[in-house]
């Protein structure tokens, strides 16, 4: 399987960032680790494994990156309104950096976000905000309301990053023009304590005249990675 490794500086982050890509054609997808996971995440649990055929024939190509939670989200150790901060400027490397870098190697029209877990959050916000750019996104036990990760913090950035807060209220025509002409696709299970944000996130999809799916395994332990190395399978 052809495998790059990538490592530079992004300066509004401050830091070096690091990502790996798999393949050489097909789909482009920008892959989320979960919360606080590093960019080689999904290669070491065999998700990347279990598509080496596709990924190998030219189908699909990975762009997997770092997650900055532990600098962001996650970061009890600084205010809340820094967190929020910090998240907007890994958008910004993302949308700045990562997704020049993969238009440069890729010219298939399409761009899909996918992660698991706070992973999912990612890509579905990314993808939501950002409909010119991601046509699609697979969110495998995604949370969508993660306000309770700032204390109670709330302001004008936490509510444009709260995908479960600013879709209801969503109607510019710009956004729901291109929401419709794109993919969603939401994956949980039956014993995910991530169903319920999955089931409200479809329903205000729905709500929206927005086309979607939402599939609901009836299999154990479907908050893990067995489980979304076959969803990933199934709906990539």
């Amino acid at each position: 399987m052809h495998r790059e490794y990538h490592k530079w500086h992004f300066g509004r982050l401050g830091r070096e960032m690091e990502l790996l890509v798999f393949g050489h054609a097909g789909l482009p997808v920008l892959a989320f680790p979960t919360s606080c996971g590093r960019f080689y995440e999904l290669e070491d649990r065999g998700l990347i494994g279990g598509l080496a055929g596709r990924i190998d024939a030219g189908q699909l190509q990975f762009f997997c990156v770092d997650s900055l939670d532990g600098e962001s989200w996650y970061n009890r150790g600084v205010p809340p309104r820094w967190r929020i901060a910090r998240h907007m400027q890994y958008e910004d490397y993302l949308t700045q950096e990562v997704v020049p870098l993969i238009r440069g190697r890729n010219r298939d029209p399409h761009l899909v976000a996918l992660g698991c877990s706070f992973g999912g959050y990612h890509a579905a916000n990314i993808a939501l905000r950002h409909p010119d750019l991601f046509t699609g996104m697979l969110s495998m036990s995604g949370a969508f309301d993660v306000s309770g990760f700032l204390g109670g913090y709330y302001d004008q950035d936490c509510y444009f990053h709260i995908p479960a807060h600013y879709l209801p209220n969503m109607s510019d025509p710009w956004y729901l023009d291109r929401y419709r002409r794109n993919q969603f696709v939401l994956a949980t299970g039956w014993d995910d304590h991530c169903l319920g944000q999955n089931q409200n996130l479809a329903r205000i999809l729905g709500e929206k005249g927005i086309p979607h799916q939402l599939y609901i395994w009836d299999s154990l332990n479907a908050h893990d990675w067995p489980t979304w190395q076959r969803m990933m399978q199934e709906y990539l």
